[in-house]
């Protein structure tokens, strides 16, 4: 598949970067596209992680998976997110979670070495990239936060409350799509799925919530 320049220029990630720039600069940086299929893994725990990663379309969920075979959805990636960067920057190159493609995607490899040394013609652009990669590490740090507040809550109530109202304020409405399905969703909550499924019901019952299917709504 051509890659579309257009499209990438739109991403945070080469953000203030020409789009006549991007293939050469993709070019001398050694990036690679790549088409991951549903369930396919581009990074499983314990693999070393030399490149970041960037999702150009579909979804990507870092998982991790306990002695026992209990997982957890540490976090759930979409078009225009890192994944992999937590890996790459650090002095241990491998991976402590696993990702898994959810379904389709289409994803931009970045050798991250290559990413953040720059080239013997120390292009104007690629510091650019420098600066919007360190951005939006720092931007996923913070939403992790966030899953740390959520999950940190003393009850199941609580959690999905506060996970809903994260959901209310990054799509900046009252009614909002839920990316994960009820699986992933108590997956993500270290919660049962059944426990998940009969409080979203008490709550909607009480007039707290309203949803349809993925439809939700803050009452």
């Amino acid at each position: 598949m051509r890659p579309d320049y257009e499209m990438l220029s739109h991403l945070s990630l080469f953000s203030g970067i020409h789009t006549d720039n991007l293939q050469a600069m993709l070019q001398c940086i050694g990036g690679r596209f790549q088409t991951l299929h549903k369930g396919e893994f581009p990074i499983l725990a314990r693999d070393e992680v030399p490149y970041v990663g960037i999702i150009l379309k579909g979804r990507i969920h870092m998982i991790h998976e306990d002695a026992w075979g209990d997982t957890a959805i540490l976090s759930a990636m979409g078009p225009g997110e890192l994944f992999g960067e937590t890996f790459a920057c650090g002095t241990n190159l491998h991976s402590s979670a696993t990702f898994q493609a959810v379904r389709e995607t289409r994803i931009l490899a970045l050798p991250f070495r290559k990413v953040i040394h720059t080239c013997q013609n120390s292009c104007p652009f690629h510091y650019q990239l420098i600066e919007n990669m360190l951005r939006m590490v720092s931007d996923k740090n913070a939403r992790l936060m966030e899953k740390l507040e959520i999950v940190s809550k003393k009850t199941l109530r609580r959690k999905i409350l506060t996970y809903l109202s994260f959901q209310a304020e990054c799509q900046e409405s009252r009614t909002f799509e839920l990316p994960l399905s009820r699986t992933q969703l108590a997956d993500y909550l270290c919660a049962d799925r059944t426990a998940v499924a009969r409080e979203l019901a008490r709550m909607k019952q009480e007039g707290r919530i309203d949803f349809e299917k993925n439809t939700f709504t803050l009452l």
